[in-house]
């Protein structure tokens, strides 16, 4: 992952209040956290004071959500209960990190907090408990992806149902895709491009800056950068991606340590390849070095047939490639509320990152989404 410009390393260690210092690690019971492990706690303990906590029980960090999302582990997950916001769609997976559980609640809150009439939505797909591959899923593998059903004019539905002009509540779901940039640290949203483009006119429409609108939607300019993207399967869900400081990062400091202490199995990565006509999945377990139950079991396949032209991951054992601190991009804030939004609070630049980064967000914060890399 390319780093935005401007960017700091780690949101969490600049939030904590100057001068106050970093809290010290007080080193916990077995199986209990600290009282003092605030984020900046977790995040400025030494690589040997992790591998202490390792040992005696990694359970003292938290959630720990390790890899990309279409090939992670969760560690320490969270359940999401039902709450007075969501109905849980029958059979979802939902162990996630406290991060992502913390998100979805903050999201829909806000949305209840404009409007407290508001029905509560499905909640798909989180991850499985451990991670790792979720058959419905090429992603929701490290506990930071979620599936969110729509508000819709005719009340709750029990299941995911496409939407349409005719059934959508834009008003609530326009207030849902609003929370989740300016809320939550969220990284994308997949959503069908009919969606998109009922959301963006609704927004225009009550009085959103169209600069902003422009960086949140992929349909209104075709932005890579864009919050919102299309991908085929989205018209009837939101797939939302949340960064999370804290179990990313720790993630990938604690990985190597759980490795070395045979705790977990080496990484496993995958790499795209696309199928030409003729090859066997024998022939590609034997080119890269892995099996064909490895293949099957990476694709979600129940058989070894291959489709030429199409592309399959494969798994590869492999050394972990050079890793660097996890970057939080700056949240995309709009310059200005809509009346009809104005009577929820929303996060500004200065109640987020303070004095140091509002003289200079507005800016920094368009750059920092033009130059980063999904």
């Amino acid at each position: 992952m390319k780093a935005p410009v401007g960017l700091l390393a780690v949101v969490w260690l600049t939030a904590w209040p100057a001068g106050a210092g970093v809290p010290a690690a007080a080193a916990p019971a077995p199986g209990e956290r600290s009282s003092r492990d605030t984020p900046a706690a977790l995040l400025s303990l030494s690589d040997e004071e992790l591998a202490r906590r390792v040992e005696l029980d990694v359970a003292t960090l938290g959630s720990l959500s390790i890899g990309a999302p279409g090939s992670a582990m969760l560690l320490n997950p969270v359940t999401l209960e039902p709450g007075p916001f969501w109905e849980i769609a029958s059979r979802a997976a939902v162990y996630g990190t406290q991060e992502t559980i913390d998100a979805i609640d903050a999201a829909l809150a806000k949305v209840h907090e404009l409007f407290p009439d508001a029905h509560r939505v499905v909640v798909g797909d989180i991850s499985d408990e451990d991670g790792g591959r979720l058959k419905r899923h090429q992603s929701h593998q490290g506990g930071r992806d979620v599936d969110l059903g729509f508000f819709f004019k005719g009340g709750p539905a029990q299941h995911f149902v496409a939407g349409t002009a005719a059934n959508l509540d834009l008003s609530k779901n326009w207030a849902l895709v609003r929370a989740l940039v300016t809320c939550t640290d969220v990284e994308t949203i997949l959503l069908d491009t009919r969606i998109q483009r009922l959301l963006y006119r609704y927004a225009l429409g009550i009085g959103e800056d169209k600069a902003w609108l422009d960086g949140v939607f992929h349909v209104a300019r075709g932005a890579k950068s864009a919050i919102v993207k299309h991908v085929a399967g989205h018209r009837n869900h939101y797939h939302v991606r949340f960064y999370n400081p804290i179990a990313q990062e720790l993630g990938r400091r604690v990985h190597p340590i759980l490795v070395e202490l045979k705790l977990v199995d080496p990484p496993v990565y995958t790499v795209r390849h696309v199928v030409r006509p003729g090859q066997t999945m024998g022939q590609l377990a034997a080119r890269y070095g892995t099996s064909v139950r490895a293949i099957k079991s990476a694709n979600g396949l129940s058989t070894t047939f291959l489709r030429a032209g199409r592309a399959y991951r494969i798994p590869v054992k492999a050394a972990a490639p050079p890793s660097v601190p996890v970057v939080i991009p700056y949240r995309l804030l709009p310059p200005t509320t809509p009346d009809v939004m104005a009577s929820a609070a929303w996060p500004t630049a200065m109640s987020l990152y303070g004095d140091g980064t509002s003289l200079r967000y507005e800016n920094a914060a368009l750059l920092a989404r033009a130059a980063h890399v999904f």
